[in-house]
């Protein structure tokens, strides 16, 4: 069974739009998955973390035969390839990959919560969501463009736009 999920994307530490954009292809690479769209790259101010640089954002759409854990299991050895270290919450990073949507499922488990728990809250995650999914529906919490305009104060720009 396949099943249409969307990836978070974001990196503020290197060659950070790079990384990015290397991550957005491995994400079709993947046992049993497609690569469906990917999201321009956005620049955001660092949230509720303190002075760091600003991250490089980006959503992708994947088709996956991968069930949700086993997925997050493959996003997590990615970041590991991409050079990623956990030192503390909320630490700069080369790569964050986060399950944001797994088909209309809802999942509580142990460090793994579907929808992401605070995509909601986050224009980082919403603008390039709807660039590429404008319709798209987040189960229990609701429609892309109802949520981004909660986020309207948020700092976050398109790369290549002024």
């Amino acid at each position: 069974m396949k099943v249409r999920a969307f990836i978070g994307l974001g990196a503020n530490l290197g060659d950070p739009e790079s990384q990015v954009r290397r991550a957005v292809l491995e994400l079709g690479k993947l046992p049993g998955t497609r690569l469906l769209a990917a999201s321009s790259p956005y620049r955001s101010a660092p949230v509720g973390v303190g002075t760091q640089p600003d991250y490089i954002n980006a959503v992708a759409e994947i088709e996956t035969s991968l069930r949700a854990r086993a997925l997050l299991d493959e996003l997590l050895t990615m970041e590991a390839r991409f050079g990623r270290e956990r030192p503390s919450p909320g630490a700069p990073r080369t790569l964050d990959l986060d399950l944001l949507i797994y088909g209309d499922e809802e999942i509580e488990e142990p460090n793994l919560i579907v929808p992401h728990p605070r995509m909601h809250e986050r224009a980082f995650v919403l603008m390039p969501l709807a660039e590429i999914a404008p319709d798209v529906v987040i189960p229990g919490r609701g429609s892309i463009r109802t949520l981004l305009a909660a986020c309207r104060g948020q700092k976050i720009s398109k790369i290549g736009e002024k």
